[in-house]
């Protein structure tokens, strides 16, 4: 898994500055300032979670176990939903999709509990 969460979290970060440079630069004239900054909390809490992962990878290979390969999952999931209808809501006006972002944020929440545990009983 150590490998796996380590590979993710990098190409997660990839994207995340990708995103953040676009979200910087290119919809600067496309959509309002106000959503902007949503793309921006997209791009800055997937890069949080790509070294999330990163940490998860290096957990895993200290205390494998199932809490730390669910922290690492947990912190997948999170990102796509959380991060991903960010960037869905901006791009494509859809209001509805902001419905879902916080079941990205209780992902989170319960990945880094999971960590935390995986740590503790490892």
């Amino acid at each position: 898994m150590e490998r796996t969460f380590f590979a993710l979290g990098a190409i997660s970060a990839c994207i995340a500055v990708g995103t953040g440079a676009f979200g910087a630069h290119g919809l600067k004239t496309r959509v309002t300032p106000e959503m902007v900054a949503v793309f921006d909390t997209g791009a800055r809490y997937q890069m949080y979670h790509a070294l999330a992962l990163i940490a998860a990878a290096w957990a895993a290979a200290r205390w494998p176990g199932p809490a730390v390969t669910w922290a690492g999952w947990l912190f997948v999931a999170g990102t796509v939903i959380f991060s991903g209808s960010l960037y869905a809501l901006v791009l494509t006006g859809v209001k509805g999709l902001g419905a879902v972002t916080p079941l990205g944020g209780l992902l989170f929440l319960a990945g880094w509990l999971a960590l935390a545990w995986g740590a503790l009983r490892g």
